[in-house]
């Protein structure tokens, strides 16, 4: 521009020569004029070049005035990771909760060199895949996540480098205090942290993704949500199953603990399980750990099993029920009974007539198949679902298992369900209907979710008689004591209750090497006020070498009420136990 009007100047000077009179006089107007112009030039080019730089200046401070964008490259909306409320136990202990974090982006088209910047990145986070790194930044679009939920030290080494093009966004991460002790029940989410197990998915389900969707729930502080289970129980459950998978050389092993008197389900475990923290793992070559993901299957609620003698629990309650027998009834279990080219034998059988205490206590599948026989095939089925065994079970918990059962059912189908073969159901609702048999006949639907008394009386049905319900509480206490559920007994506490060893479905056929056991637990058995129930799957071995429910599932038991009575408020109570009839094991 100086240069410019330096030509100007020189032109406002120039002349053409001397010339004498008028000639002079007519240079002289039109130098005159000539000056004039180049002054009104110089004027409006300058005038020019102020209202460019006027215009400039609002500009940048109309920019200033704003309020700072994060990236213009970024939809402030497309991103947002919704926040969630905490997760307590019924006690106030956090289970749940929100991290502040900040995930690494990047920006495509600012990128000046993506090998430098792959390669710096690399120093600070780990395991980076270099090839996937290059092709986002290589890509032609705006933004590009590169890593979710660094920690604040990886967030300042990236910030030292210096590179254009990368930044980072505030989000949250679910972080679990507890690790793997409620995994199942707890659950875990995803990187943008939405719900995908367990109760996490429950609130999700509730209407927490509807806010999220809304976007109301990005900054809000939600109220926490407060469950069933308490901590410190919980913690001893699943260490006793984790304790008894590798004692007993088990598959795997679960228990469950339920309030007969509310149905609210105060610990559950299944192992092995995983931590929600790292919900999957990945190998030395970056694959995927499938078999870290396998511990994603909840037992308990997720599948279902047959559950074996623990049903004959049910098929004595029917017969009571209906008045087909009495406690001090006999049935004839003197020999095996054959139909449908199949052969029921008892397990160590006494090959007499039998008690019904005695059908209980040694475990009679031929007299419990009397006993179903006596109810008929129709009613058999009616009863079942009544206690709702056949049908899914209602709870907050999603991705509970459906129960099976015959399509058809025949007389040989009635007889082995009565004794826990040919239909199966999820162990938490064998617990929830047992419950039933203890509490004064009301069926009751469990819940993770704190639940009064009051409540559960207006949502229970009644589905035994207040007879029928005592008479089980005779035959549940009578087997604690002098039958296979002494394994399961703690002195002080009373328990009672039921094995279960069933022969594992294996390809379709029952195997003869692999069981599935499984011990049902009510105490104390003076006012029945919690239901126990464990699983052990395909154990290899048990205490003395046995592989019977008797041998682990009832020690499990055991294990659990010893340590875990005290913290539900039960007071022990001494007594003196009968022992007068033979004991026995199945």
């Amino acid at each position: 521009m100086i240069a410019f009007i330096m030509r100007l100047k020189s032109r406002a000077h120039f002349t053409i020569g001397p010339q004498p009179g008028l000639r002079d006089a007519t240079f002289l107007g039109t130098n005159a004029r000539r000056r004039k112009q180049a002054r009104q030039r110089l004027a409006i080019l300058i005038g020019l070049f102020l209202a460019a730089y006027l215009a400039l200046g609002a500009r940048l401070l109309q920019y200033g005035l704003n309020e700072p964008l994060q990236s213009a490259a970024i939809d402030a909306g497309a991103h947002a990771v919704a926040s969630r409320p905490d997760l307590t136990d019924r006690n106030g202990l956090l289970l749940a909760t929100d991290l502040n974090t900040v995930s690494l982006y990047a920006e495509p088209r600012r990128i000046i060199d993506a090998d430098e910047v792959v390669e710096k990145l690399a120093l600070v986070v780990p395991n980076l895949d270099w090839r996937e790194t290059h092709r986002k930044l290589h890509s032609n679009s705006a933004f590009q996540w590169l890593r979710r939920q660094l920690t604040p030290k990886q967030q300042a080494e990236i910030l030292a480098l210096g590179l254009p093009g990368i930044g980072f966004r505030p989000e949250k991460r679910r972080f679990y205090p507890g690790g793997v002790t409620a995994a199942h029940i707890v659950g875990h989410v995803n990187v943008d942290n939405q719900g995908l197990a367990g109760m996490e998915r429950y609130l999700d389900q509730q209407g927490l993704a509807d806010l999220r969707a809304a976007g109301l729930t990005n900054d809000t502080r939600l109220e926490p949500v407060k469950l069933s289970i308490d901590l410190r129980v919980q913690n001893i459950v699943r260490e006793v199953a984790a304790k008894a998978m590798v004692d007993y050389e088990a598959e795997a092993a679960g228990a469950v603990i339920l309030d007969a008197q509310t149905g609210e389900v105060l610990a559950m475990a299944s192992v092995p399980d995983y931590d929600p923290n790292e919900p999957s793992r990945r190998l030395t070559d970056g694959s995927i750990d499938k078999e870290y993901e396998k511990g994603w299957f909840n037992r308990i609620s997720n599948a279902t099993f047959e559950m074996g003698s623990t049903f004959k629990s049910f098929t004595l309650a029917m017969g009571l029920d209906e008045g087909k027998i009495a406690l001090n009834s006999v049935v004839d279990a003197s020999r095996p009974i054959r139909m449908g080219g199949f052969t029921i034998r008892d397990f160590k059988g006494k090959n007499r007539p039998l008690s019904i205490p005695e059908v209980f206590q040694y475990s009679s599948n031929i007299g419990t198949a009397a006993v179903a026989d006596m109810v008929g095939i129709e009613n058999h089925q009616q009863f079942f679902t009544r206690l709702g065994l056949l049908s899914k079970l209602e709870t907050e918990m999603p991705g509970v298992a459906t129960p099976t059962q015959p399509r058809n059912w025949k007389k040989i189908n009635s007889v082995t369900i009565s004794f826990g073969h040919g239909v199966s159901t999820t162990p938490l609702q064998t617990a929830a209907a047992a419950a039933a048999l203890m509490n004064g006949g009301h069926l009751i639907p469990p819940t993770f979710l704190p639940r009064s008394r009051d409540v559960a009386q207006s949502l229970a049905t009644r589905v035994l008689k207040d007879t029928t319900s005592a008479d089980m509480r005779t035959l549940y206490d009578r087997n604690g004591q002098i039958g296979s559920g002494r394994h399961a007994q703690v002195e002080g506490f009373l328990v009672g209750g039921k094995t279960g060893t069933a022969e594992k479905v294996i390809n379709g056929r029952y195997s003869k090497t692999s069981n599935f056991n499984s011990f049902l637990a009510a105490f104390p058995m003076d006012k029945p006020r919690y239901i126990v129930l464990s699983i052990i799957d395909a154990p290899r071995t048990g205490e003395n070498g046995a592989r019977t429910a008797a041998s682990n599932a009832a020690p499990m038991v055991k294990a659990i009420i010893r340590r875990t009575a005290p913290l539900l408020g039960v007071q022990p109570r001494f007594a003196d136990a009968s022992s007068d009839l033979r004991l026995i094991d199945y």
